[in-house]
């Protein structure tokens, strides 16, 4: 049967669990080649990290007649301020069936579910990763208005591509930054509020060095 035969419909997309351990090499497989792929970007990921993903209930797997056909992982950063959804990879024998975009719509249904507060962004220099995150609300964003953990950040050392954001100060590379908010308004809020208290400590602290200055 040709790629272009299969449809979306005759996966099955699920949140990962136990049971898919088995597939653990094959999806280590699957990423391992598409890193090779010149373009895309995407980093390594050891046998021990889609486990624990699975483990955690923080995977989505799609399945073709038994065989894995498509992965994609959630990571969330900063105590869960920030989610990604990571990792999302295709077999080249399953792709032009859509499945790229039913993948990443479960693991964005996941992520809403676990983490209904938390700002889901994502790192890609796929057009059609882009597209798809497009439609579920994602907006491009700077580097700068995603997580600024450095554990996320050294996830990118066994891309291809790293030494560019290094050369950046983490500023650009290939990868787009994406962002969803799930309430716009509400993130607003929580910035502005961020900022007055940061000027109210800047206030007090210059307060209290003048008093000292005017005591001498």
């Amino acid at each position: 049967m040709s790629n272009s035969s299969i449809k979306a419909a005759e996966f099955q997309i699920i949140a990962a669990t136990s049971e898919h351990l088995i597939h653990v090499p094959q999806i280590v497989q699957l990423i391992e080649d598409a890193s090779k792929v010149k373009g895309t970007g995407i980093a390594l990921r050891s046998a021990e990290y889609i486990t624990k993903k699975i483990n955690e209930n923080k995977a989505v797997i799609a399945l073709y007649n038994e065989q894995a056909a498509g992965f994609c992982y959630i990571e969330t950063w900063e105590n869960k301020k920030y989610v990604a959804n990571s990792g999302l990879i295709v077999s080249d024998k399953f792709r032009k069936a859509g499945l790229a975009s039913k993948i990443k719509e479960k693991a964005f249904e996941l992520s809403r579910q676990r983490y209904p507060n938390s700002q889901i962004f994502g790192l890609t220099t796929s057009l059609a990763v882009m597209k798809i995150n497009s439609a579920l609300g994602y907006v491009p964003v700077t580097f700068s208005e995603i997580t600024q953990d450095d554990e996320f950040w050294k996830g990118c050392e066994t891309c291809n591509y790293y030494d560019i954001l290094q050369r950046t100060d983490r500023e650009k590379c290939l990868c787009t930054g994406m962002l969803f908010t799930p309430n716009p308004n509400k993130i607003k809020e929580k910035r502005l509020e961020d900022k007055q208290k940061r000027e109210q400590i800047f206030y007090r602290w210059a307060r209290m060095k003048i008093n000292k200055e005017l005591e001498k």
